[in-house]
């Protein structure tokens, strides 16, 4: 074997490693996700009833407290395709710790000591950011989404046409999604920034002199993600413009703990530099 055949063959070994330690981390991830997904599917009618919590508070909101909550389904397989998707998505949030954590082990060894410091705070801020979109989505907004729609019924003795809400399920399980997707996506607006103000790709004052800017993406962004009414447009701009606001106050205190950081090596030079003894 020449020694050019040779060095390919060393270079070689460390890719097989990598791979193999990828396999290793995809099968873990894989196979959290599908108990998960197991899981989910096996109570996917309980998990169901209790996204029509917000629909029954949405009633009781609008005055309708005699009206029965009633979802349909008119094609025979649209349910049972609702419950593989409500499974799909709830082992997705419930395997995302364990997918994370894999992919934050398969990284890590790859990063100083000082970056995977740095990179593990993220890492847990995410889902947690994630969570509180979730909650908000499910105690407030769902619930004023469909007291708007609920508002448009024409029902009563006093109407001649008849008019009522009556959700399909994949419909109703959709606009939870949506909205469950769209605030967990906006609520990691804090920890991207930071990062990028970590790299120094974003500085604390060009996040201020782009705020007008930001105002602006934000209502166009919201009309995208969420649903065609002005309650889940606005409730999404307005939480997205607090959270930029939030951005620039972490933004700031990246640079300040920088700054704090290059006076302290400064000094610490310095002083080295003074106590060092001449030399001849």
């Amino acid at each position: 074997m020449s020694a050019e055949d040779d060095e390919i063959e060393k270079s070689s070994a460390p890719l097989i490693e990598h791979l193999i330690e990828l396999r290793s981390r995809l099968i873990w991830a894989l196979g959290g996700f599908f108990v998960a997904f197991l899981v989910c599917f096996y109570f996917a009618k309980q998990l169901f009833n209790l996204l029509v919590i917000p629909f029954k508070w949405a009633v009781h909101w609008a005055g309708l407290a005699n009206q029965k909550v009633e979802l349909i389904y008119t094609a025979p397989q649209e349910f049972f395709f609702t419950q593989v998707k409500l499974a799909m998505f709830g082992g997705l949030i419930i395997a995302f710790p364990l997918i994370a954590a894999q992919l934050y082990k398969f990284v890590a060894p790859g990063l100083y000591k000082n970056e995977r410091a740095a990179f593990l705070p993220f890492l847990i801020a995410s889902p947690v950011l994630f969570l509180m979109g979730a909650s908000l989505v499910y105690f407030f907004f769902t619930p004023m989404v469909m007291w708007f729609f609920l508002a448009m019924q024409q029902t009563g003795p006093g109407s001649d046409v008849q008019i009522s809400l009556l959700p399909k399920v994949s419909e109703y399980l959709s606009l939870i999604m949506t909205l469950i997707f769209s605030f967990g996506l906006v609520f990691q607006l804090p920890v991207v920034t930071t990062l990028m103000a970590r790299v120094g790709l974003l500085t604390s004052q060009g996040l201020k002199d782009k705020r007008k800017w930001a105002i602006v993406i934000a209502f166009i962004v919201a009309a995208v993600l969420t649903p065609p009414d002005p309650v889940s447009q606005i409730g999404l701009a307005i939480p997205t413009i607090l959270l930029y606001e939030v951005s620039i106050w972490t933004a700031r205190m990246v640079e300040r703990k920088r700054e704090e950081e290059r006076l302290a090596a400064e000094k610490q030079e310095e002083a080295s530099s003074s106590t060092t003894p001449a030399t001849s």
